[in-house]
């Protein structure tokens, strides 16, 4: 899974986003691509053209669910027919080697994904297009194989790419070729030594030796062997000079100008979508048992790559929609892999740490705290992600409750100032406020001054200064302005800097180097809460001498609610009986773990049917609480809550049951708490947060 993770960034690395061009109306294709009057007759006249593909090169080409051509080669056809105006409909190739006979007896016009190479090329009776995917081939070999080009080693052949026999045994006279039935027939020859390696295109080897069965495998770059695909036309032999040949030719021209529309980035794009969407999946048993001690941190990471999967899916529909936006979905996807990657390698590293220590308990305790806090941190850039998201769509929605701003810059103090000292920063806060109690969303306005107060600490060197001041004016429709102000002493910004300081992603990179990381979207989600609350936040820096950023909200002053400022009472040392519903084995083996060790009895519902069942078969009062997964099979948890609540039992009413789901939006927690549900936690679990609650 880890390898997995790591080739799905290398990707998104190397890839930038599409551009699309707008289509002439009323012809059927692209304007501006320039067809000669044969052409345009071509494209005219004929119907839909039979395609060709081999059903196993994932993610390249391969049948999907639906039995329809999926993959690169299928968005590139979608792009190709958009362009040109050509129609195509799609069949899978049988296994094995495909003759000529066969594919004129079945009425073929075209073959996807063949090998632009000097024997295609030169072969008769073969009419064939330029390359529209570039990538390299690698060598797939057990782990501890010396690779030699000179060396006397078996190479496994899949027969449905026979002509990449005459490029190895050129390149690699001393190679033995054998031939096998399929893709997988070649990886199964490998791994079981009956071949030494075998060579296959970059992306297809990274699909297939994810499997478990090939975890003794490993992949090799062979330098400057490109692996470049492209179409044929079927053209019969007998009429190589005849009408069918001319035929096989216009179309080729067609497909070569509509090839040559086809931007790099695009098919980067395309290559992306097809990864991503076709992950290798199985089971974690053997990952769980290996890295049992980090599974709450590839959780973290985990829920990353479902987020960025989710964000690549909205991306490449707007960008079908606005060639603009394709590009910046582009800077996007480069940027979101720069900031995963570098985390996303030290839970890699960590992982391997902790599986070579295992005996080792303190350097496991110092392993587990750093990889929390990278999960930590990857679970903060979802969360930046998802409220940037929200607010470029105009879906945030701010409370408006009582907020008793005093004990919120108290609490703050009492957060940042630890922080603060560790790092030899001189920090203090004032703060005048005549209102102390305004309407506002209290989550929020902290949210901002977190992201201000953070930042100060990052970019201020020890022995600098940082200072919260906050106060407060009469608006002339009777809200209270309050401006909070957050300087420092820091190295401040340079004026270029200075211009795209609120552009989604923009860091500095002087002081980002110096390990001030961060996602890039603190103060562009800062600015845009601080807007959408009516208020602003402005900033003035000076490169050497330090920044001030000045945050405005205004709000209706209230009454400030009884018994604000009191501490919450300590929650009690009593442990109950659980029921938990959750139909995710490994949620669930986690959930059980972390309530048994914290004294708790547990029960496990697999889904909300089996809980509903589970508490209406105990004795009432059995349960103290009910932890609720909201998306499960048969009957879901909102379902099962409202199931409960309606039984004719004393503790139906008044047992509690908590919400505890990935489904964390405002939404969500509403649809929750309408179904009878007492209260709600996001996943991942903070397990302190979650104690509180069931002590209330």
């Amino acid at each position: 899974m880890i390898r997995k993770i790591v080739a799905w960034l290398a990707v998104l690395a190397l890839c930038t986003g599409a551009a699309l061009g707008a289509a002439a109306p009323g012809t059927g294709r692209e304007a501006g691509l320039d067809l000669t009057p044969e052409e345009q007759a071509y494209v005219q006249q004929c119907g839909p053209l039979k395609v060709g593909y081999v059903q196993d090169r994932i993610p390249v080409s391969f049948q999907d669910e639906n039995g329809e051509l999926g993959g690169i080669s299928r968005y590139i056809f979608d792009r190709i027919q958009q362009i040109s105006g050509l129609e195509f409909e799609y069949a899978a190739l049988p296994n094995g080697s495909v003759t000529y006979d066969y594919l004129l007896g079945e009425g073929f016009d075209l073959i996807t994904s063949v090998e632009y190479n000097k024997e295609n090329l030169n072969a008769n009776g073969i009419l064939i297009s330029e390359p529209y995917l570039s990538s390299r081939k690698v060598v797939v070999a057990r782990e501890g194989l010396e690779f030699r080009y000179d060396a006397d080693l078996s190479v496994a052949i899949s027969t449905g790419s026979q002509t990449i026999k005459k490029v190895l045994g050129r390149i690699f006279p001393n190679f033995v070729l054998e031939d096998y039935d399929s893709i997988s027939a070649c990886f199964d020859a490998v791994s079981a030594g009956q071949a030494d390696l075998m060579i296959q295109n970059q992306y297809v080897a990274e699909y297939w030796i994810y499997r478990p069965a090939y975890e003794g495998l490993t992949v090799i770059p062979v330098l400057g062997l490109e692996d470049q695909l492209c179409f044929s036309a079927v053209v019969a032999f007998g009429e190589w000079d005849g009408p069918s040949q001319e035929d096989g030719q216009l179309l080729i021209r067609v497909l070569n100008k509509a090839i040559a529309r086809l931007a790099e980035d695009e098919v980067a794009s395309y290559t992306i979508q097809a990864v991503m969407e076709n992950p290798y999946t199985f089971t974690f048993s053997d990952f769980l048992y290996r890295y049992r001690y980090a599974a709450v941190a590839l959780t973290a990471a985990g829920v990353v790559i479902i987020a960025l999967t989710v964000l690549l899916l909205r991306q490449r529909l707007r960008s079908m929609e606005d060639r603009a936006e394709a590009k910046a979905r582009g800077q996007f996807l480069s940027t979101m892999s720069h900031e995963i990657r570098t985390p996303l390698n030290g839970l890699i590293g960590l992982n391997y740490l902790m599986s070579q220590k295992l005996d080792d308990r303190e350097r496991l305790d110092g392993y587990l705290r750093q990889s929390t806090a990278t999960a930590k941190y990857l679970l903060s850039l979802v969360n930046d992600i998802l409220d940037m998201s929200k607010l470029q769509e105009q879906r945030m929605e701010l409370a408006r409750d009582p907020v008793d701003l005093e004990l919120m810059v108290s609490t703050l103090q009492a957060i940042v100032q630890n922080t603060m000292t560790e790092r030899g920063l001189d920090f203090r806060v004032e703060a005048e406020l005549p209102w102390p109690c305004v309407l506002g969303d209290e989550v929020r306005i902290q949210q901002v001054l977190m992201n201000l107060l953070d930042n100060a600490r990052k970019f201020t060197p020890s022995g600098g200064q940082v200072r919260l001041r906050i106060e407060q004016s009469r608006g002339g429709d009777g809200a209270v302005l309050t401006k909070a102000v957050v300087s420092d002493t820091g190295r401040g910004m340079s004026e270029e800097f200075q211009r795209r300081v609120f552009d989604a992603f923009a860091q500095e990179r002087d002081t980002v180097s110096k390990g001030n990381e961060g996602t890039g979207l603190g103060l562009p989600i800062s600015r845009r809460l601080a807007r959408l609350m009516g208020g602003d936040l402005t900033f003035e820096s000076r490169r050497g001498e330090g920044s001030r950023f000045v945050f405005t909200f205004p709000g209706q002053p209230v009454q400030p609610p009884e018994g604000r400022g009191e501490p919450a009472p300590a929650g009690g040392k009593a442990r109950f009986p659980i029921l938990v519903a959750e139909d995710n084995e490994l949620n669930a083996e986690i959930m059980l773990d972390l309530l048994e060790s914290e004294g708790f009895e547990t029960t496990l519902a697999k889904n909300g049917r089996e809980a509903l069942r589970l508490f209406q078969e105990s004795e009432p009062g059995t349960y103290g609480a009910v932890l609720m997964d909201l998306l499960m099979p048969e009957m879901d948890g909102l379902q099962a809550a409202a199931a409960i609540r309606a039984l004719d039992r004393p503790d139906a009413k008044t047992v509690k049951i908590i919400a505890c789901t990935a489904n964390s939006f405002a939404e969500d927690r509403a649809s929750a708490l309408e179904s009878g549900m007492d209260d709600f936690v996001a996943k991942p679990v903070d397990i302190d947060e979650l104690l509180r609650k069931l002590s209330q």
